[in-house]
């Protein structure tokens, strides 16, 4: 259902040049005709701006009860430390976020995450950006296992693809879920942005070809 606050996002997305159109290829290497590249957010008021809505959307689902979150390096560094400042600012939750290294570091502290330092029994949450083919998020749990001994009940993403993962009928987040127990919470869906462009009295062209890629690659809720 698309909502006040989803209609917001999206439109927040797109004046920020986050969601954009056009012959993209995702990670995955399915050609598609809409991106999400968080990567463009580069001033400090769409950072704060976007750190509320991760903040709001982790208050609701966890009423903060974790014990911390981590964001995959690089796209998910940002996040991670807007939704930890927001969660403080906006909800009173004060909870510490870490980041992993692209390269182990071998001198100084070394180690390869940055930040809190995971406890054994620690509940973790992975703040990301996109799920496409969940392959982003295969990397990051044996990341998080070979610090301690943590759960990841949850993961926080601004945009549900809704695209089919490796099982025919189920889509990456269906998997996520399944297999590693972990709660994936987007801001809004590829069936948000599609409905709000048909508000938007959109391109019948983009439509069609959104639609077709959705026939072909999405389950929708």
């Amino acid at each position: 259902m698309l909502t006040e606050k989803k209609r917001d996002f999206i439109a927040f997305m797109l004046s920020a040049e986050v969601l954009r159109f056009g012959n993209f290829v995702t990670k995955s290497g399915r050609n598609t005709q809409y991106f999400v590249n968080t990567g463009n957010y580069k001033t400090g008021a769409q950072l704060s701006r976007l750190g509320s809505y991760y903040a709001g959307l982790v208050a609701d689902a966890t009423g903060g009860d974790f014990d911390a979150m981590f964001g995959p390096a690089y796209k998910g560094i940002p996040l991670a430390s807007a939704c930890a400042i927001a969660l403080y600012r906006e909800h009173n939750i004060d909870k510490p976020y870490f980041f992993n290294r692209k390269e182990v570091k071998d001198h100084g502290e070394g180690g390869a995450t940055v930040g809190y330092k995971p406890q054994d029994g620690d509940r973790i949450l992975i703040i990301e950006d996109v799920i496409t083919a969940g392959t982003a998020l295969r990397e990051s749990i044996p990341l998080l296992k070979a610090c301690a001994d943590v759960a990841i009940p949850h993961m926080f993403i601004s945009v549900d693809r809704c695209e089919v993962g490796r099982t025919p009928g189920k889509t990456a987040i269906m998997e996520v879920e399944e297999e590693f127990g972990i709660k994936v919470h987007p801001i809004v869906t590829v069936a948000d942005i599609h409905e709000y462009l048909q508000e938007q009295d959109t391109s019948p062209a983009l439509l069609k070809a959104m639609e077709g890629y959705m026939e072909q690659y999405c389950i929708l809720p």
